[in-house]
């Protein structure tokens, strides 16, 4: 029965590898391909089916008449780091206010802080792009880097709150009381004794805002013009009246490869027991 169920579980994760697996296999091969290449059928083996070639590649970075992506690149790592580093610092430091103390506003108690904040991602896109797109105009930040900085700082803050309260709710009090014992300050309890056993809770935030900040294309094409572009919006400007399935695939695989890399990096911080050895 046991060998069975070993059985089971393998193959449901052969299976669901291969599911994961098959859309970066597609693109890759994809990648190396020239026109004929895609439209001559299923193709995988490269140098047996098809001839590679670099020329979905080379158009990525100006190459072939192509279009470089270099600077959009860049763009959407100084947009999307700026902004998720900032969020997760004032995200962490909101949500530690509101899971070790108490606010009373009339009605309004700390459960229905935490809501405001988690209710900012439920509104549509489309509901928030005239109000940003007015606020930049007026700040004189629409088309700029530091523009789409704070856009995507009020996209990604709900989301560090939402994820650090749920995580320091579950970190045991007596980790705050001993400090105070101690004589800690609450500032300084959450620097030294807080926040040292939440790496685990900052990295998921963290990959959260990464993500979805990395992954956004609607506030960066409709708050852009020509000034400035970043990724996502750059990847959609390569078509054209002829799909090019090689740049495109090429482009695909640039654009997750930062995710991907860091995700293999914070694994492991990610599989450490955050609290062991915290409560004494």
């Amino acid at each position: 029965m046991k060998t069975l169920y070993l059985a089971i579980k393998y193959l449901a994760i052969l299976v669901w590898s291969c599911f994961v697996v098959f859309p970066f296999l597609w693109a890759l091969t994809t990648s190396f391909k020239t026109a004929n290449g895609v439209t001559g059928g299923a193709t995988w083996i490269p140098w047996l089916q098809y001839e590679p070639s670099l020329h979905g590649w080379k158009t990525l970075f100006g190459g072939a008449g192509g279009t470089d992506i270099t600077g959009p690149y860049m763009n959407s790592i100084i947009v999307t780091g700026s902004a998720s580093l900032i969020s997760i610092v004032l995200g962490t430091l909101a949500a530690y206010g509101l899971s070790r103390f108490t606010f009373k506003a009339g009605f309004v108690r700390n459960g229905d802080i935490t809501f405001f904040f988690i209710s900012q991602r439920i509104m549509p896109p489309i509901v928030l792009a005239i109000p940003f797109f007015l606020l930049l105009r007026q700040l004189g930040l629409l088309d700029t880097l530091a523009g789409l900085v704070l856009v995507y700082i009020a996209l990604l803050l709900p989301i560090a709150v939402w994820v650090m309260v749920d995580f320091f709710n579950n970190v045991p009090r007596q980790l705050d009381e001993m400090a105070w014992l101690d004589g800690c300050t609450p500032m300084t309890t959450f620097y030294r004794v807080i926040l040292p056993n939440s790496i685990p809770g900052l990295i998921v935030a963290g990959m959260f805002c990464l993500i979805f900040g990395w992954n956004d294309f609607f506030f960066a094409f409709t708050l852009t013009f020509t000034n400035t572009q970043l990724l996502p919006v750059a990847i959609v400007a390569l078509n054209s009246s002829v799909t090019p399935w090689w740049s495109l695939s090429a482009s695909a695989l640039i654009s997750v490869a930062p995710l991907i890399l860091l995700a293999f990096v914070v694994e492991r911080f990610l599989s450490r027991g955050g609290l062991a050895g915290a409560v004494r």
